[in-house]
């Protein structure tokens, strides 16, 4: 009897075979078509999985530049993906073609850690009438509550005290600033989004920003295989494994969300963006096109609350190393902060335009340590030619702003901090076209001009105060990043010693 069911399964797993090799040929039809971008060739069900190093994405995608020129072809199981190299090809991408290639593509497991199947969000959102609904109230509620005005400037100023403050408790031992500077930045978007300061011994504070760490680490290869083949998502208890962060962090902003909504009082002026988004939802009751709901309500706050505390926050953390290795850049900022603002008040968004060198750093810190090199991937929403190239509908689009940010014929020392990439040679502050750390087009970061005032004044406050150092004993630190979507600075400590 065994022998006859093992005689029975050869032609079903010969059927199932051939109906894969099938499915696979269908799917890799889109490398045959005519003008589609050269890649390297696809393995049956796997694509280039096994060809791409995802502790290194950007390395591996260097590589493949090399061999296939700026606009090459990859294949992620069975979806394919096109990426971009250097400023003329992302720029067309993005910015010329940019009502073709602004979608977003699907990313089936993040309704399994609490976003919800409905649910639109600021930076996942599928491009079109709901995605442009919520950046604009997104961008003219952090118009009104200040952005570019006083009062956030002023919230930022007070947290940089604060922040200041707390290195100085230190009292010039060896410490990672990485927490604190965390916990500055995420006190700037709770107080935009929850309108509050977290104290930066508060439990809840410290179990929040340990979350946002914890996702940071987890595995990008792990959630790519679980997004290519979905069927994964229904073994039971499969996606808390994986990213078992993601879940209880969306749970803990939820439970701070209905905590201020408890407090919410629709005749009263919103006290912040939570507030402003509960009374468009109270507009909207009654109309079914409307995104204005509780599902996209979660989104957009997590959206701000995580994407925008992150970035800023690593941004900070590298521009300390990178005063700690490069000792005679940080002379030259004190000397200009002593010069402008002095040591009697606060630094203000005013004095920038004053500050051409320390201006010029802050910016070379962001091409430097190039935190998104891939950005986030886009989609196509129909038929486009980009750089000569026929991409389909629905193509997954990456973007490598690391080849822009380090395009040796942009930069004059590509892969070395150098603050005189941002000055002309009577020393005033010049942005090259080639600076894209935000992206560039219609999902152009949101938070661009947000925090760019965090990065001068967190930063100008910190120098103001403080001369940094290596630790006395301590091996320098290294300034190669660890790459796992974004890349962090290797651990490091420094001194902060009062000036």
């Amino acid at each position: 009897m065994g022998l006859l069911t093992g005689e029975a399964l050869v032609p079903l797993a010969v059927a199932v075979a051939i109906f894969l090799l099938l499915v696979d040929l269908m799917h890799r039809r889109v490398h045959w078509a005519p003008r589609y971008p050269p890649g390297p060739l696809p393995l049956p069900g796997l694509g280039n999985f096994l060809q791409l190093d995802f502790n290194d994405m950007p390395y591996s995608f260097s590589k493949l530049r090399g061999r296939f020129g700026n606009v090459f072809s990859v294949q992620l199981a069975w979806t394919p993906v096109v990426v971009f190299n250097g400023l003329t090809a992302v720029r067309e991408a993005l910015v010329h073609c940019g009502e073709d290639t602004s979608d977003r593509p699907p990313v089936p497991i993040n309704e399994k850690v609490g976003y919800g199947a409905q649910a639109q969000g600021v930076v996942l959102a599928r491009y079109g009438p709901a995605w442009r609904e919520q950046r604009r109230f997104s961008v003219s509620t952090m118009r009104d509550f200040g952005l570019g005005r006083k009062s956030l400037e002023q919230w930022v100023t007070e947290e940089a005290a604060c922040l200041c403050a707390a290195f100085a408790d230190h009292a010039g031992r060896p410490f990672s600033p990485n927490l604190l500077l965390s916990q500055a930045v995420c006190n700037v978007i709770a107080s935009l989004t929850h309108g509050r300061r977290f104290e930066y011994t508060d439990p809840t504070f410290h179990k929040l920003l340990g979350l946002v760490e914890a996702t940071l680490k987890q595995s990008v290869f792990l959630q790519q295989v679980v997004n290519e083949f979905p069927v994964l998502l229904h073994i039971p208890g499969l996606v808390l494994k994986v990213l078992p962060a993601q879940k209880a962090l969306m749970d803990l902003l939820d439970e701070l969300l209905t905590e201020h909504r408890q407090g919410w009082d629709p005749a009263q002026p919103p006290r912040d963006l939570t507030d402003a988004f509960l009374g468009e939802v109270e507009k909207a009751k009654g109309n079914p096109e409307s995104s204005f709901n509780d599902a996209n309500l979660r989104l957009v706050v997590a959206d701000l609350f995580t994407a925008g505390m992150v970035t800023t926050s690593i941004t900070l953390s590298w521009a300390l190393l990178l005063m700690i290795l490069h000792p005679d850049v940080q002379r030259r900022v004190h000397r200009e902060i002593d010069e402008v603002i002095g040591q009697g008040r606060r630094p203000e968004m005013a004095d920038q335009g004053r500050m051409p060198f320390t201006t010029a750093v802050i910016h070379e810190v962001q091409r430097f340590g190039d935190i998104i090199p891939l950005g986030v991937p886009h989609m196509t929403s129909r038929d486009t030619e980009i750089q000569g190239f026929l991409i389909p509908k629905g193509t997954t689009l990456m973007v490598n702003l690391s080849s822009v940010l380090k395009d040796e014929t942009a930069w004059e020392k590509p892969f070395r901090f150098h603050p005189e990439h941002f000055l002309d040679a009577q020393g005033r502050f010049v942005k090259p076209e080639a600076f894209l750390p935000f992206s560039a087009g219609r999902r152009a970061c949101l938070g661009e001009p947000l925090a760019r005032m965090e990065l001068f004044l967190f930063f100008t406050c910190l120098l103001q105060h403080f001369s940094f150092s290596v630790p006395a004993g301590q091996p320098q630190p290294s300034d190669h990043g660890v790459f796992n979507f974004l890349v962090t600075p290797s651990p490091y400590q420094l001194c902060a010693l009062p000036r």
